[in-house]
């Protein structure tokens, strides 16, 4: 098995915040074309609670109705940016622009805005997503998509927060990019569903993979993105396959991840030694525990886990976002 190695890339700027999201986040999905061929960051940012990232598809969850102050970051001006939303109300903040607060519709789904350059040459799609309330759960399911019961808040647990709402995934939609390197099929629940299906989606989560995988490359292991072994968990389903009573899957907050750029459906050889096993899991754990202690990786990552494989899947590692340090 060859090694997943490619020599060092040269350094991208980045900028990440440094408070964690107060709430977690959720989002709909729509049909999208192919990410242009162009870098994946621009050459500005874009700022809204508490996040600064200039990656050029970002995800924005919004409950019906909601407002949201937009703010261009990372340069000296925002004079000559313009907003440009598909759906709902923007308006100017102040008078040296590139600031403005956005009132979502009342409706659920996906209503991108654009944030242009002032020469037209540069944008970041900021994939705003009206959800699906969580109290139009009837019960246990959702338009006949069985969600379960969650479990109430433990006291004192401020890492286990409800989410605010679900996000409707259709075959039509499931492809849209929810970040530049991953999309939004890949965080579905594996439980079975008919053609209409929902997910929990932390915004804060797509800003820690793009992180991580930028440090990943930059270690020089080559990987286009991470494959999601697992994502999103309904109570329902992580009940069902015995995982721990508050998982963070079950939030949106966390990922198992593992590197697959051969395509066989496992962990790629990582540390050269001709198998896929828990010391390759191993070299991915040691990179994110790295990354999470670098400036721009402080307030990302919360929970890091590495797995041995089995007989149902390979070698893996859980990322989470939960706020405190977990380590595993």
């Amino acid at each position: 098995m060859a090694r997943s190695r490619r020599p060092r890339p040269s350094m991208i700027r980045r900028v990440y915040p440094a408070l964690a999201l107060g709430g977690f986040a959720v989002v709909v999905a729509a049909r999208a074309p192919e990410l242009p061929a162009r870098p994946a960051k621009a050459p500005f940012a874009v700022r809204y609670r508490n996040v600064v990232s200039p990656d050029r598809v970002r995800v924005l969850t919004v409950v019906p109705g909601e407002k949201v102050t937009l703010e261009v970051a990372g340069i000296a001006s925002g004079s000559g940016f313009v907003a440009r939303p598909s759906a709902g109300q923007i308006a100017p903040l102040g008078t040296a622009g590139g600031r403005w607060v956005w009132s979502a519709p009342l409706a659920p789904g996906r209503y991108p805005i654009q944030v242009v350059s002032p020469d037209g040459r540069d944008s970041v799609t900021l994939q705003a997503f009206v959800v699906v309330p969580l109290d139009g759960l009837q019960g246990e399911v959702l338009n006949g998509y069985r969600i379960g019961r969650y479990p109430a808040k433990p006291r004192g647990a401020s890492s286990y927060t409800l989410p605010v709402g679900f996000v409707e995934v259709t075959p039509e939609n499931a492809d849209v990019f929810v970040s530049p390197h991953f999309r939004l099929k890949q965080f579905l629940c594996k439980q079975p569903a008919g053609s209409r299906r929902y997910v929990v989606l932390n915004e804060r989560l797509l800003v820690t993979l793009e992180y991580v995988l930028e440090r990943v490359q930059a270690a020089g292991y080559r990987a286009t993105t991470f494959q999601v072994m697992s994502g999103y968990r309904t109570p329902a389903y992580n009940k069902a396959i015995g995982n721990v009573k508050f998982s963070q899957h079950q939030l949106g907050s966390a990922a198992d991840i593992f590197i697959d750029e051969n395509g066989d459906g496992r962990m790629d050889d990582l540390n050269g030694d001709g198998r896929s096993d828990i010391r390759d899991a191993e070299v991915l754990y040691r990179i994110i525990d790295a990354a999470s202690a670098r400036p721009e990786g402080q307030g990302l990552i919360g929970g890091i886990g590495k797995y041995p494989p089995t007989a149902a899947h390979g070698p893996f590692v859980h990322v989470d976002v939960r706020p405190g340090h977990a380590r595993w």
